[in-house]
């Protein structure tokens, strides 16, 4: 599929895709014959994976690490395990703290409620 088709289906831009081949996030995408990208479902795949690693807050420079491990190949598993174990707890710390600030909104709420 086309960088547009991608960037569509994937939720990136076109810019970001672009990016995340140069800087090593993503391997080298496959030419058509006019030399275009294009795109294959594995791509999207991990396209995925990675936008979910983004949205919980890993560094690019994690990242990169991590798609390099995955280049390497299954000699480097126990490393990704522990990258991402390594991760859910940030994130699971993430998601405390941010039901702490919930409880503080929700009181605020409430006691604008009782006086409104």
């Amino acid at each position: 599929m086309t960088i547009q088709e991608a960037a569509q289906r994937s939720g990136l831009t076109a810019y970001t895709l672009r990016y995340y081949e140069r800087i090593g996030l993503i391997r080298p995408v496959g030419r058509d014959g006019n030399g275009h990208r294009d795109y294959s479902e594995q791509d999207l795949v991990w396209l995925e994976f990675l936008t979910k690693l983004r949205t919980t807050g890993m560094p690019i420079a994690d990242m990169c690490r991590y798609a390099e491990l995955m280049r390497g190949g299954s000699g480097t598993a126990g490393e990704r395990l522990e990258m991402l174990e390594e991760h859910r707890e940030r994130v699971r710390s993430r998601i405390a703290e941010l039901a702490q600030d919930l409880k503080a909104l929700d009181h605020k709420i409430d006691s604008f409620r009782a006086r409104v």
